[in-house]
């Protein structure tokens, strides 16, 4: 899923317990989450983000795998057509960096927003 082809994919994306997901949104934070889903993937964000200022070029995340540039190059490709990392050229370098925004939504998928909250089990009180 391109982000030009979907827009903001999780631009309006609620919790999933507060309100059931349409088929065509579910395919939508799928494709986000499938993107996320590949360990190189979750690695590379995971370096993008611990990076100083929250940015690395392309020449900083290569030694940290075991993998071909090109391949490298494909996986931050996936990460940016799936409105994860931004990127910019610079020279002959790429510098990613983490797409604030959707890292939110994606997060805000998981809240338990409008539930009631869970009272804790007190030892030794009647069930």
């Amino acid at each position: 899923m391109s982000m030009s082809d979907a827009g903001e994919p999780l631009a309006c994306c609620t919790s999933l317990a507060r309100e059931p997901m349409s088929s065509e949104r579910a395919g939508q934070v799928a494709g986000l989450l499938k993107a996320l889903a590949d360990p190189v993937r979750l690695r590379l964000v995971s370096l993008v983000l611990s990076y100083e200022g929250g940015e690395a070029c392309v020449c900083d995340l290569l030694p940290a795998f075991d993998l071909s540039q090109p391949t490298i190059s494909h996986h931050l490709k996936v990460l940016h057509e799936s409105g994860l990392l931004e990127r910019e050229k610079r020279g002959v370098w790429v510098y990613y960096r983490a797409r604030p925004e959707t890292l939110e939504a994606l997060a805000r998928l998981f809240t338990a927003e409008g539930l009631a909250p869970a009272t804790p089990a007190v030892v030794g009180a009647p069930a």
